[in-house]
């Protein structure tokens, strides 16, 4: 039996109109609820920050309905069942569920997860053996197909979703080139994550000195590139591209806050016969199973390396959130909760 009377939670408070600010978001102090039969409180310990979010926060059409005004924001969550009237759940389950941004939640049961954390730390289970590692093992099995001996291209490369990326396409035999920005986070990238080499992007004066860097470790093309930024990378990308050059669409974090993002030379496609193909990994539930069950072994073996920028919190999380979208996380961006 909890005997915490309230618990916090940030609401949406208003739609950015571009770049997201801290008044966006409310931090409230609420009741918890008294349990009917059938449910369970949570304790959250963990909350996942993610560039998806900021698309939820806008109105404009999407994948996905916009995150309602006045709710708790949308995310991903690990913890603790600290009391339960449901027979399927008891205190001390570890469970991870998409609680949102709040320190407590009550639940019937449906859309959590029990997960062991004899092997497999707790905060993993909202990185690489999550949503981010599926989105990884998805966007390269499915799409870009790796095989031994191509060269597959990273951007965003230390982050949750690249640095799993890069790791699974060397054990498929590939030459892995990252892209990331700054010099801790390539040297990281290549002695940490083991890439064959890695670009950073803030080190070049112009797209002319991008793509002059990317061919430099790219002496026999492309074959294959997991996009999570956009921008002058996709346009040098798509110039090094090899004919039936496969791209994974991921995500577009360099125009999330209203940029532009024209393409610069879309003729590329063609002369490179390019597969360019989107995806949004929650419609693709039939290969989690299997993807989990990949990850899982791989991080308790140790041969899946991760990385985590943790904030202290819940009231961290909206300057957390906005320093992702800039790229000042450095690997897997969470927010402890307790």
């Amino acid at each position: 039996m909890s005997d915490q009377k309230t618990y916090q939670r940030i609401v949406l408070a208003s739609r950015p109109t571009d770049a997201v600010t801290p008044g966006n978001f409310r931090l409230e102090t609420v009741p918890v609820p008294t349990l009917a039969d059938g449910q369970v409180l949570v304790r959250n310990h963990f909350l996942s920050l993610d560039p998806y979010m900021r698309g939820r926060m806008s109105e404009s059409k999407s994948y996905a309905n916009p995150q309602p005004l006045g709710e708790v924001m949308i995310g991903g969550t690990v913890g603790e069942v600290v009391e339960s009237r449901n027979p399927k759940w008891k205190a001390g389950d570890k469970v991870v569920a998409m609680f949102g941004w709040q320190e407590m939640a009550v639940s019937d049961g449906s859309g959590m997860q029990k997960v062991d954390t004899t092997h497999i730390p707790l905060s993993a289970y909202l990185g690489s053996v999550g949503m981010p590692g599926v989105t990884a093992w998805y966007g390269l099995n499915r799409i870009i197909e790796p095989k031994a001996g191509e060269t597959v291209v990273v951007s965003a490369a230390s982050g949750a979703v690249g640095s799993v990326v890069g790791q699974l396409a060397k054990k498929a035999g590939c030459r892995v080139v990252g892209v990331a920005g700054g010099k801790d986070k390539c040297d990281y990238v290549v002695n940490e994550l083991g890439f064959d080499a890695c670009v950073d992007y803030k080190a070049a004066a112009d797209a002319k000195a991008l793509y002059a860097a990317v061919k430099a470790v790219t002496p026999d093309g492309i074959d294959g590139y997991f996009e999570n930024v956009g921008g002058d990378i996709l346009d040098v990308v798509l110039a090094r591209l090899n004919a039936f050059g496969r791209i994974a669409l991921c995500g577009l974090i360099a125009g999330y806050d209203g940029q532009d993002l024209p393409l610069k030379n879309p003729r590329a496609i063609l002369i490179s016969r390019a597969k360019i193909q989107g995806f949004i990994v929650s419609e693709h539930m039939d290969v989690w199973p299997q993807a989990l069950k990949e990850l899982g072994g791989l991080v308790a073996q140790g041969q899946l390396k991760f990385r985590e920028s943790v904030s202290e919190g819940l009231a961290s999380a909206p300057e957390a959130f906005m320093g992702l979208l800039k790229g000042r996380n450095f690997g897997k961006q969470l927010v402890r909760l307790n």
